[in-house]
């Protein structure tokens, strides 16, 4: 597995994990104190520490434009009625194809869905190649 795919999982899981934390809880410390306490306990790559650091950055800074995107391709899908690990993973995706230059649209749509076989239910990796094709759509027209 590349350190690409390793830091797109970490911060997958990173975003789960944070998803069931209490909002004061995580205004107490810096994200960077936290990723690196995550990372200790759960023997995070160091390799893959920095890309995934700078992923949940990015797209914890721009969730509200990343979050109106995924409605906007979901249709008749409630952001909040969406699986934590899918919408984690459409986030993250999202936030590579809106704003890290080097991977192309194409790469963080496949990365989604090969990460939605992974921790994704059954038909995870279908809806989140759907739900990023019609993002992409939005996107590049």
């Amino acid at each position: 597995m590349g350190t690409r795919r390793q830091s797109r999982e970490a911060a997958l899981q990173y975003l789960f994990q944070e998803d069931f934390s209490k909002p004061a809880e995580l205004e107490r410390e810096d994200l960077a104190d936290r990723f690196a306490l995550f990372c200790g306990l759960f023997h995070v790559s160091k390799k893959g520490r920095s890309y995934a650091l700078e992923l949940l950055r990015i797209s914890i800074a721009n969730r509200e434009r990343i979050d109106e995107l995924i409605r906007q391709a979901a249709v008749n899908w409630r952001l909040s009625r969406i699986a934590a690990a899918d919408r984690n993973i459409l986030r993250l995706a999202v936030c590579e194809m809106l704003y890290i230059e080097d991977v192309p649209d194409e790469v963080a749509i496949n990365e989604a869905v090969e990460i939605a076989k992974r921790f994704g239910g059954d038909d995870s990796p279908s809806f989140v190649n759907g739900v990023l094709d019609a993002v992409r759509k939005i996107l590049r027209g």
